[in-house]
């Protein structure tokens, strides 16, 4: 698949970006939901995510106490954090002076000229990469007169206009992330901007709701863009456990092809079917998730043989349902049959044997 290429940013030991020779990962973010100034709840929560598989993890530092936590927060985590600063640039000083590894800023409610160029400078000496944030709330006054209220175009003028803030005070470690919680209007200002500029791009679904919903507005919305190449880093914003944001993301990323993982395909089922499809079909999904295989496969659970070794025959490894049994074929060739109440335990174990 394209990419854009881009400018390449480190943030702590994770490069954003895609420069056509590296390999350009999609780095997966989620930020905490606990209090910044609780030190334990909060490192609790940054470890599970963690242990989930985020590369980069933002949190709020909207308070004095939230900023002096920090350095401890650097000094429990195995990857890179973000402070979100809003309003108060000094927080945003002493995030740096904790050893913040990327801050993200909105320059129009930072305040004056003078603070920006002095937070900039800053993160130019300690070599700290500058977020930009723009959303549909954020927009500047002129720009919703101008385009009618927060368009794509309005966001996209909006962020390239804060970047180039930053280019005038010689800071190009720049990320840019233009989120809006109307999935249409988010993929038409990236497309904008990734137009118009070079700079790694955050991109995400902002406010799209609980999972079930969620999830769909960000698979489309983020998914749309990383098939047109456009996209270093995303979040999928849910109102649920952060953690679960990160299981998402990974979802969103296998399905495209970005990740080395399990592709599982299932048929959804019709009148030939003569097996519990549905139940087996969950099983295998969830024994394998459990399994947490890194390597790229292909895993069919096929309800009859019209959709079996036929439509799936590229498959690594699949079941294609008979009467009360199913078939067992690799990459299209049938292996042997199978007892239905077998169907699950069979296949994972052939599974294991390849991995």
């Amino acid at each position: 698949m394209d990419r854009r290429i881009t400018r390449l940013v480190q943030v702590g030991d994770v490069t954003l970006g895609y420069d056509g020779k590296t390999n350009g990962k999609i780095a997966v973010q989620s930020m905490t939901n606990t209090d910044t100034e609780i030190k334990e709840k909060t490192a609790d929560q940054i470890k599970r995510l963690e242990d989930m598989g985020c590369d980069i993890i933002r949190f709020t530092v909207n308070t004095p106490k939230a900023a002096k936590n920090v350095e401890y927060y650097k000094s429990i985590s195995r990857v890179p954090l973000v402070a979100d600063i809003h309003f108060d640039y000094r927080l945003a000083l002493e995030a740096a002076e904790g050893g913040i590894d990327k801050i993200r800023i909105n320059p129009g409610n930072i305040g004056s000229r003078d603070r920006v160029e002095t937070l900039v400078q800053v993160c130019k000496d300690r070599k700290i990469p500058i977020r930009i944030g723009v959303n549909s709330g954020s927009v500047e006054k002129e720009l919703l007169k101008k385009y009618g209220g927060a368009t794509a175009e309005a966001l996209a003028e909006s962020a390239l206009g804060h970047a180039k803030i930053l280019e005038e005070c010689d800071f190009f470690d720049t990320v840019i992330s233009i989120k809006s919680s109307n999935v249409q209007t988010m993929i038409k200002a990236n497309r904008l901007v990734a137009e118009k500029c070079n700079y790694p791009l955050h991109i995400g679904v902002t406010e799209a709701g609980t999972v079930g919903g969620g999830l769909v507005k960000s698979a489309v919305g983020i998914g749309s863009l990383l098939c047109d190449g456009i996209g270093d880093t995303l979040r999928v914003s849910l109102t649920d456990d952060p953690t679960v944001e990160i299981e998402a993301a990974n979802k969103i990323l296998n399905a495209i092809g970005f990740l080395e993982r399990p592709n599982i395909v299932s048929c959804p089922t019709c009148g030939r079917t003569k097996i519990d499809l549905i139940s087996i079909a969950k099983e295998v999904e969830r024994r394998i998730e459990k399994m947490n295989i890194h390597k790229s496969m292909k895993i069919a659970v096929m309800g009859c043989v019209v959709n079996g070794p036929g439509e799936a025959q590229d498959a690594d490894i699949g079941i294609a349902g008979g009467v009360g049994e199913a078939v067992l074929f690799k990459k299209g060739v049938l292996i042997r049959k199978i007892s239905e109440e077998n169907i699950v335990d069979e296949l994972i174990g052939e599974l294991e044997k390849m991995i």
